[in-house]
């Protein structure tokens, strides 16, 4: 308890604000420390892989590490989706694994499996915190451990998931051993008074003045620029990168998750169709320029479309990444996009402006409007509603300072082709790292608490059922989270692979779209959640208005 609770102190003290725990017998002292902490609040989750996801969509909603904590045994194992996730999405997790000391492991012992190094190369730090005495070398060791953990997942230099193994001996209970604790130096014993043992400092900064005039030149050469802005999760890179588009007369191809399609600010260069155009290859919108900045956008059209174009790329990324999928970058910068972009627009060698009189800009808002007209024309069918309608409307229906996270597979897509560009003040989040259905409600709700925005999630019927005993974790969460569920009866996706007309009618139906068959009214009821059913956008807006209980689960038919 004594080495467990100055772990717990220095997490305190480097940043940590939120624990979620899930319980067992090996990992008392870890829980025990971390309840006990001042400045930690901590969530009890009883399975671990919904605590998992859940920890990881509070640290991405919060951008603050978050620990997780779960005894010896395979529960450390269903932490491995979540950390595969923020390791991808550059999340910061802190995984605490309780377990039995070297001398229970390999002989039959209960509840043991082999956990060194268990998430392999998906965490940015391991280590076996070891089995120490809380002497004055014992201390010190868990309160620098604890310091370099939070560094390490915080960004040094890319945020990401840590794993510290634990092995712990009995006594697990918090009881009194009389000269247990033999250290007698205060660092030890009670850590620096003002913070961490420990404080690691990252440099916010930008480019070299070589770098930045290595940019403006390529702007200036550029006859045809574009700037792509994928997910990410600063809202404040809005005003420099429209200012940027402007300038440049470059539209910017912007995903929800990138935080530009929607804002309070100037999205008149925003363009939202781009997957429809790029099904097109119009040559005359072929960029000789790209700018990118977040991941590349999820439309698979607009990859390949690049990738044949073979523009030259720039791709502005702090997290120290490689999310190249085109694989032809010309100059990846690592530094911090606001600071870039207000270099590049205040550079002192050479003014930053766009091409004049080449059309481009003019034809990319001209081919916007267009399409935006077709898409929302399609919403309307005998077939009833459709996801595109619903994604657009939600978007409506938030007020400033929402957030929505979203379900990959077939809802990131139609909400990435369906929402316009609209003056909503959104958070959107989605877990893309991996790009799995895998914990898309206890993300959500762990954004939800951890952010404190009321919160919209959006997901298919299979995502819905895949995570549904997550909903357990809503109990007690005292902020609006609406789950709105979009029933296609099946993952309606794989509709539109080649596997629909190559496979017979029966196999595809068993093995690829699989409709689970499952009521969700009924799951909602199981878990104590008011639920909605909304056949139309009239339903829908009532339903997420209804007064109630803060978590609801409101079901949306849709076609396809």
């Amino acid at each position: 308890m004594a080495l467990c609770t100055a772990f717990a102190e220095e997490l305190a003290r480097s940043g940590v604000e939120l624990a979620v725990v899930s319980p067992g017998s090996r990992s008392t002292p870890l829980a025990v420390a971390l309840w006990r902490q001042e400045g930690i609040e901590v969530e009890v989750a009883l399975d671990e892989r919904s605590a998992a996801f859940y920890a990881l969509g509070a640290a991405q909603a919060s951008g603050r590490p978050v620990a997780l904590v779960c005894t010896s045994g395979t529960a450390a194992a269903n932490y491995h989706p979540a950390v595969a996730e923020a390791d991808l999405s550059a999340i910061p997790l802190i995984v605490l694994t309780a377990d039995r000391p070297p001398e229970l492991r390999d002989i039959g012992a209960g509840q043991t499996i082999d956990q060194i190094k268990l998430f392999g190369d998906a965490v940015r730090w391991f280590a076996e915190v070891g089995s120490h005495d809380a002497d004055d070398d014992g201390l010190l060791h868990f309160r620098s451990v604890a310091c370099r953990a939070y560094a390490a997942a915080d960004g040094d230099p890319r945020p990401g998931p840590v794993h510290l193994n634990f092995p712990l001996r009995d006594p697990l209970a918090p009881v009194d051993r009389e000269g247990a604790v033999t250290a007698t130096r205060r660092l030890a014993l009670e850590g620096r008074p003002n913070g961490p043992l420990t404080a690691v400092e990252k440099a916010t900064c930008g480019a070299d003045r070589a770098t930045v005039n290595r940019l403006v030149a390529m702007i200036q050469a550029a006859e045809k620029i574009l700037i792509l802005a994928g997910r990410q999760t600063d809202p404040s890179l809005r005003e420099p990168l429209a200012r940027l588009a402007n300038a440049c007369r470059a539209p910017v191809l912007a995903e929800p998750t990138s935080q530009f399609r929607l804002g309070p600010h100037d999205r008149g260069a925003v363009i939202t169709s781009y997957e429809r155009i790029a099904r097109r290859r119009e040559q005359s919108l072929a960029p000789d320029l790209i700018i990118r900045l977040g991941e590349f956008p999820t439309s698979k059209q607009l990859r390949l479309w690049m990738a044949e174009t073979d523009p030259a790329e720039v791709v502005i990324d702090p997290t120290y990444g490689w999310n190249e999928p085109v694989r032809t970058a010309d100059l990846i910068v690592r530094c911090d996009p606001a600071t870039l972009l207000h270099q590049i627009e205040n550079t002192a060698e050479q003014r930053v402006e766009g091409p004049a009189g080449n059309g481009y800009w003019s034809r990319w808002l001209e081919v916007e409007k267009k399409e935006r007209r077709e898409i929302e024309q399609g919403w309307d069918s005998d077939q009833g509603l459709t996801a595109g309608a619903v994604h657009a409307r939600l978007a409506e229906l938030q007020a400033d300072g929402g957030l929505v996270y979203t379900a990959s597979s077939l809802a990131i897509r139609d909400q990435e082709e369906s929402v316009p560009a609209l003056d909503r003040d959104l958070l959107f989040l989605a877990n893309r790292g991996a790009n799995g259905i895998d914990g898309l409600l206890a993300s959500g709700l762990g954004a939800a608490r951890a952010s404190r925005r009321p919160t919209t999630i959006v997901t298919g019927d299979l995502g819905f059922f895949h995570d549904v005993g997550s909903l357990a974790l809503a109990r007690g969460l005292e902020l609006s989270a609406r789950i709105v569920v979009l029933n296609n009866e099946g993952g309606g996706i794989f509709e539109r692979l080649p596997q629909r007309e190559a496979m017979a009618a029966d196999e595809f139906e068993a093995l690829m779209r699989t409709p689970s068959g499952h009521s969700i009214e009924d799951a909602a009821r199981l878990y104590g959640l008011p639920f909605h059913r909304a056949p139309d956008l009239g339903a829908l807006e009532a339903a997420f208005r209804a007064d109630g209980d803060p978590v609801s689960v409101i079901e949306v038919p849709v076609a396809g």
